[in-house]
């Protein structure tokens, strides 16, 4: 199981996920104050939430714990493709709700006199995980023909 590189694969997409649950996704400054966009809320520096996130946030917990679940299915590889693609979805998913939330709380501080916003490097990562989930569907696929190929053989 843990020698199969698709397992490395999603195992790097489910870091990537549990990194992008508590990190800061973006910051926001109006008027003085500082505020960051979390997976679960926008919070102010001394932690108090000023705006949920909750969808966001319940969008990445999943997209977190389906590789995990995925790559216990090592024997059914068709059911473990099928799970990568909605990782994938998840996945795009996700990151048009970052998107959102972003476009949300910006415009929530539009407002205030002094006002300045950017994103973090962990917004990014959706994306990246998007890559290796993709590459783990080629290599469960690869394995699959592997598998058909020797089936053939017998």
């Amino acid at each position: 199981m843990i020698q199969r590189i698709q397992t490395l694969y999603l195992l790097v997409v489910a870091a990537l996920m549990a990194v992008t649950l508590f990190v800061p996704l973006a910051w926001f400054a109006a008027d003085g104050a500082e505020y960051r966009l979390y997976a679960f809320s926008l919070q102010t520096l001394e932690g108090g939430a000023v705006q949920g996130t909750v969808y966001m946030g319940l969008l990445l917990l999943a997209s977190c714990l389906l590789p995990l679940v995925t790559i216990f299915l090592f024997r059914r590889r068709m059911l473990q493709i099928r799970l990568c693609v909605v990782e994938m979805v998840l996945l795009l998913g996700a990151t048009a709700m970052e998107a959102i939330y972003y476009y949300l709380s910006a415009r929530a501080f539009s407002d205030a006199a002094m006002y300045a916003r950017g994103f973090k490097p962990s917004i990014a990562l959706p994306l990246v995980g998007l890559f290796f989930a993709y590459l783990a569907v080629r290599a469960i696929f690869r394995d699959e023909l592997m598998v058909r190929a020797a089936d053939r053989i017998r």
